[in-house]
This record gives structure tokens, C-alpha cells and sequence, in this order.
């Protein structure tokens, strides 16, 4: 009897180990959201930190945990490097993905790609082009270099695009001024699937695209979505065919040569949420009617404002609110399917690069100088708490096991309610 009793017991932590994963950039679903309910409202270096580990290098690319291990990248000594972290905050593993040229910093490095997991293999993409799969162990199983196959890269500040991992399969999106593709490869090998041209008529800094593809399945609905060089385009993730574009996100009679795409667009309860650059326009669209070349008031689109995007960060949708953080700490919060405002605050004057999570009915916010701004959901703005740690962040935070894991400069961080 006791020995069924810790087999139950031990059947029961793994299953909620693998039920808390959050092996994507933007966690199960790719859209920033979790179900923990244990999350605390507050922290710093002393309260509710459950460990610190030490890191070798800076670094903006965001952790990932699979089953009982942390994963994340960083450049270091002309390297890119992937490393295991245990959950008890003990280092794994290290191994060398790829060298490279020059030397990086925490914003800026050829490590800025976010790794992602199908629980086998672990999928390392990095700024020079190499895409890596290794096992849970730090094995390598294959490798290629999109540069070589694809042709090389020409952006202005490098190539950040985090691939998508869906239904067996990569993707990667290589939009800059010498080549508009859309690639899959099977994630088991590395081989490719297919590969198409993505049409568009964007000029100059326009042509770079640092935004990140991301994937969307319910029920027969099955489609990819690339951001880039002006549009915001649906594919079929089978055979790369081109579904529907947004367009109008860039306007040619007020064409702005410089707006390239950095924040990625998001799907979250059967909507599409695709943000342009540089404070100019957000369009909202219901996935299941998006249809053709979708201009402003287009088939499928339920509002769209002119003005107001993020630049950088992913817009979040949680519980029907749109809520679009800007790089100068100003929360914007919309109703999803209507578009009506119901606030605009500035709750911490500083810079923000990761993206926002939500979770247990609360908004977290994260500031590059280590203030975490915690805000209450819903249609009234209500500032829970704020929390310093002594680190720099640009990465985005996660949440895995009823823990924050959050990646600084130095440090990664486990936070869990005591």
C-alpha cells in the first residue's frame, strides 16, 4: 500500500510539473497568459525569492522550463551558449551553440532568439543564422544555418526573429532586405518542409522585420502568422500558402520609410491583435473571418485605432481587455472585440522591453531597471504593488510551477509565494 501511495504521489508532481511548462517564448499558447493561482502580489531580493542563480553573461533572450528544467541562452567570448538550469537552481549543463564575431551586451547580442521545447528537444536559434536541436541533456541531434541555406542576412541591427514551434514542425520567418521568406522544417530532423516567397511591396527599413511568427490552432482553424515589411500575413502552417494579409498598417500616403515591425503580433480567445511601430496604428481581427487583403474595416476586422501601438513589447489580451505596453512604462487598456479605451496611465517612468504576462487576475509588468509593476486586471486602473530587484531586465518574465522565473543581467530569479 505504501509503495502505490508514493507512486500516485509521484505520478501526481510530474503531471503538474508537465501541466506548468512553459516551453515558448509567450508560454502554452503563445499569448503571455497562465493559470497559476499561487502567484505572489509581491517580492524583492529577500521576500518570496526562492533562489538566485548567478549568471555567466548578459542577456535579453527569455528562459523557458520544460518538465523539471530551466533553459536559456547568452553570448559569451565571440560564443552563443545553451545552458540547463534545474528548478532547484542548480546548473545542469553548457554547451557551445555557434561562434560568432564582436562583442554583444544585454539588449544586443546573437543570442536574443528564445529557445522552445517539445518536451524531446530543445530548439536554439541564434543571431548568425544556426538553428539547433538538442536533447534534454545537452546532446546535439541536428543542425543547419539558415544563412547558408537561405542566403545572408541583411538587417539593420540583426536578426532577433524568434521561430515558432507548432504541431511538429518550425518556423521561421527571414524577412530583411535580400530575401521575404517563410520557412517550416521538421522539428525531429531539421529538414525542410517547404519554403515560400512572402510578396510585399515595403521599401528601406521596412524590409527588416525583428518581430517574432507565432501559431494558432482551434479546431479546423490552423493558421501561421508572419509580421513584417508593412503586413501581418496568415498562412496555411501545411503547405505555407498565403490566407489573408492586414495592410493599411503602414499607409502609403503617409509612408514611413522607417518602420520596421519589432512587436509581435499575439491570438488569444480567437483574436488577432497585430501592432505596427513607432505609435502609429493597431488592427483587431477575428481569426475565424479574416479573409483576403484586409484594409482598414476589411473582412474579419473588428476595429482598428490609427495611433497608440507598442513599439517593442507584445500586446497582451486577458478576460475580453487589451491592455498595449509602451517602451515609456504607459499601460493602455481597451475593450478586445470594440475597441473603447477605459484607461491610459503612466505607472513607472522607465523602458520596457519584455512583454507583459497575466495571470490569477492580476497584469505584470517588467521594467529594465528591475521594477515589477503589478496591476489589478480589468477596467479600472489599480496599481497592486511594485517590486525592485537589484538587476537590469529586458528579457520577459515566465511562470512555471506557481513560480515567477525571471532573467536579468546577472541573475536568474525564482520567485514562489512562501
Amino acid at each position: 500500500m505504501p509503495v502505490v501511495f508514493f507512486l500516485v504521489l509521484a505520478l501526481l508532481f510530474f503531471g503538474s510539473l508537465l501541466q506548468a511548462e512553459w516551453s515558448t517564448w509567450r508560454g502554452p499558447d503563445n499569448d503571455g497568459l497562465s493559470d497559476s493561482q499561487k502567484l505572489p502580489d509581491s517580492w524583492s531580493e529577500t521576500q518570496n525569492l526562492d533562489w538566485k542563480f548567478s549568471l555567466p553573461a548578459a542577456g535579453s533572450s527569455t528562459p523557458i522550463v520544460v518538465k523539471d528544467k530551466v533553459f536559456l541562452t547568452f553570448e559569451l567570448d565571440n560564443e552563443v551558449k545553451a545552458m540547463g538550469i534545474g528548478v532547484d537552481g542548480r546548473e545542469l549543463w553548457t554547451r557551445v551553440v555557434c561562434q560568432t564575431k564582436g562583442k554583444g551586451n544585454g539588449e544586443k547580442t546573437f543570442a536574443s532568439p528564445t529557445p522552445s521545447s517539445d518536451g524531446k528537444l530543445l530548439f536554439v536559434t541564434t543571431g548568425t543564422g544556426e538553428v539547433v536541436a538538442f536533447d534534454l541533456e545537452g546532446l546535439e541531434k541536428w543542425r543547419f544555418n539558415a544563412q547558408e541555406r537561405y542566403g545572408k542576412f541583411r538587417f539593420g541591427f540583426g536578426f532577433h526573429s524568434t521561430t515558432v514551434l507548432h504541431e511538429g514542425r518550425l518556423y521561421l520567418q527571414l524577412i530583411h532586405s535580400a530575401a521575404q521568406l517563410v520557412v517550416c522544417v521538421e522539428a525531429d530532423s531539421g529538414k525542410e518542409v517547404w519554403k515560400v516567397e512572402r510578396e510585399s511591396d515595403g521599401v528601406a527599413e521596412c524590409e527588416h522585420s525583428y518581430a517574432s511568427p507565432t501559431a494558432f490552432r482551434k479546431g479546423e482553424l490552423n493558421v501561421l502568422i508572419t509580421h513584417g515589411n508593412d503586413y501581418c500575413i496568415g498562412h496555411d502552417p501545411v503547405t505555407g500558402k498565403e490566407l489573408w494579409r492586414v495592410a493599411g498598417l503602414n499607409p502609403k500616403n503617409q509612408y514611413n520609410r522607417t518602420l520596421r515591425f519589432v512587436a509581435s503580433p499575439v491570438v488569444s480567445q480567437g483574436l488577432l491583435v497585430v501592432p505596427s511601430a513607432k505609435n502609429r496604428g493597431v488592427s483587431v481581427v477575428r481569426l475565424s473571418e479574416a479573409k483576403g487583403r484586409i484594409e482598414k474595416g476589411g473582412a474579419g476586422e473588428l476595429w482598428r485605432m490609427d495611433r497608440g501601438t507598442t513599439d517593442v513589447t507584445m500586446p497582451l489580451l486577458y478576460r475580453g481587455l487589451l491592455y498595449l505596453c509602451k517602451e515609456n512604462g504607459t499601460i493602455l487598456c481597451l475593450d478586445a472585440l470594440t475597441g473603447e479605451q477605459f484607461y491610459q496611465e503612466r505607472f513607472h517612468a522607465q523602458t520596457y522591453r519584455g512583454s507583459p504576462v497575466a495571470a490569477n487576475g492580476r497584469i505584470f509588468l517588467t521594467a529594465r531597471d528591475g521594477t515589477f509593476t503589478v496591476l489589478k486586471a480589468g477596467k479600472t486602473y489599480e496599481v497592486i504593488g511594485k517590486n525592485k530587484l537589484d538587476d537590469q531586465f529586458t528579457s520577459s518574465p515566465i511562470v512555471a510551477h506557481d513560480r515567477f522565473y525571471l532573467r536579468g543581467h546577472r541573475y536568474l530569479y525564482a520567485i514562489r509565494a512562501k
